[in-house]
């Protein structure tokens, strides 16, 4: 989403690095480029004006002045002014007695049915026990797709079709909470194409019935500036206690993202990073800034990667890496693995600059996925011996792999060369761990 303010961004930066002492003049240039840069990106003016304000006094203060590196300085400024404009992380307030009432309030199109459930099994896998309730009676088929995505997470729906008010679908539901002793119950509201005043009078009869400890604003991304004003619409009249901010893969400029905790006071709490129901991330402020400022977020990659990676493998692999016995069994299975960290982009986006640029930079996901599905027809195409000892690969063997595999004789080498290049770095990865240092220590 940040991926063309973090480019303006970057090239402000790299610019600064090259010069040895900054000037005033030199650092009122520099918060020119970076307030466009944050305008073309759709952050809310006003929130421009203060951040690019707080960032010069720092800048032309002594705490750059008397910097042995000053462009450093800067940068450094600039992300802990990004950090306090973003907000405290919000995190879900789940005190007093049970059940807990989350409400879920948003337009139509935001995915706030889709959040629901997202949040839902993210509370499950906290522990809790959450029940749903479609609650959102206008929407066509919204009743029908929470209760598909409760049978796929294996959670359960209060339903009671379109022709009950959706105030007392939501008093009722509250008691079916009770009664089966489930201890948070996700309410899914109506929404409307735009903000009106039945929409709010219906929400606030809502709230009054079932007294929610969270009130949660789902808010589109793509909406730019105008997700500022739903935010605020919002606010006024229901008082909201957090933000969910979705579609934050897409080509939104991200300018909502800044500027919604600004405007509104309200924390974001958690980002919707995908379609699949397990695409819902905790909101860290530091960890956004860095990404925004193209140092990438080595962390969220890291929590990603331990979600979709088995445990039980992964001491597998670590074993054979320590014997050099990494094959194109072990390759193919950590392809697989890699697939469901999600897409190609996503995990790029969540590394620094410099490294993605090193990996080739960003390629569609279509296309990724193709190639992935190459190498994983390649590989399945060879038998259970070749897969482990690919030195037996001769001309005839690699012939039938490629019309195995719909693939040519090049891509069956390209594949070769490239598993044998990781097979390399296995070998000294192995050698690495055997003094002592450990796997994960190499990485620092």
């Amino acid at each position: 989403m940040f991926e063309n303010l973090s480019d303006r961004l970057q090239g402000i930066f790299q610019r600064l690095r090259k010069r040895g002492v900054l000037r005033e003049a030199d650092v009122k240039e520099v918060m020119r480029e970076i307030r466009l840069a944050l305008l073309e990106a759709d952050v809310h003016y006003k929130v421009v004006k203060d951040f690019v304000t707080c960032v010069q006094e720092r800048a032309v203060g002594a705490e750059v002045v008397q910097s042995l590196s000053p462009a450093q300085q800067v940068i450094k400024i600039v992300h802990e002014e990004l950090v306090k404009t973003l907000g405290e992380p919000g995190r879900l307030e789940l005190k007093g007695a049970a059940p807990y009432v989350l409400m879920a309030v948003g337009l139509q199109g935001s995915g706030k049915t889709t959040t629901v459930a997202k949040l839902s099994r993210h509370l499950k896998e906290s522990g809790h026990m959450p029940l749903m309730v479609a609650a959102d009676t206008y929407r066509p088929a919204a009743v029908t797709q929470l209760e598909v995505l409760g049978r796929q997470l294996d959670l359960p729906v209060y339903s009671e079709g379109v022709q009950a008010a959706p105030p007392d679908i939501c008093a009722r539901g509250l008691q079916e909470t009770r009664r089966r002793g489930y201890d948070v119950v996700v309410l899914d509201t109506a929404g409307r194409l735009q903000i009106d005043q039945e929409m709010m009078a219906e929400l606030e009869a809502i709230a009054r019935r079932v007294q929610p400890v969270e009130i949660l604003l789902i808010a589109d991304a793509m909406t730019g500036q105008e997700a500022v004003n739903i935010a605020t619409g919002f606010d006024q009249r229901l008082k909201l206690t957090g933000l969910i901010l979705t579609k934050v893969d897409g080509d939104a400029r991200g300018g909502a993202a800044i500027s919604m905790r600004a405007v509104t006071g309200v924390p974001i709490k958690f980002l919707g990073v995908g379609e699949k129901t397990d695409a819902l991330e905790v909101f860290h402020p530091d960890r956004m800034a860095r990404r925004i400022l193209g140092m990438g977020d080595v962390l969220a990659f890291i929590e990603r990667a331990e979600a979709a990676f088995d445990q039980e493998q992964s001491r597998k692999l670590e074993a054979k890496i320590r014997q050099a016995e990494f094959d194109l069994e072990d390759f193919l299975d950590q392809m697989r693995q890699l697939r469901r960290m999600g897409s190609v982009n996503q995990f790029l986006e969540m590394l620094p600059s410099g490294m993605r640029s090193k990996m080739g930079g960003n390629v569609s996901d279509d296309e990724a996925e193709r190639q992935l599905r190459r190498v994983e027809a390649i590989v399945l195409s060879m038998t259970l011996e070749e897969r482990r000892n690919p030195r037996i690969l001769n001309g005839s063997r690699k012939r039938r792999i490629a019309r195995g595999s719909g693939t040519t004789v090049q891509e069956v080498n390209t594949l070769l060369n490239q598993f044998r290049q990781m097979q390399r770095m296995m070998k000294q990865l192995g050698r690495q761990a055997s003094r002592g240092r450990g796997l994960m220590g190499l990485f620092g």
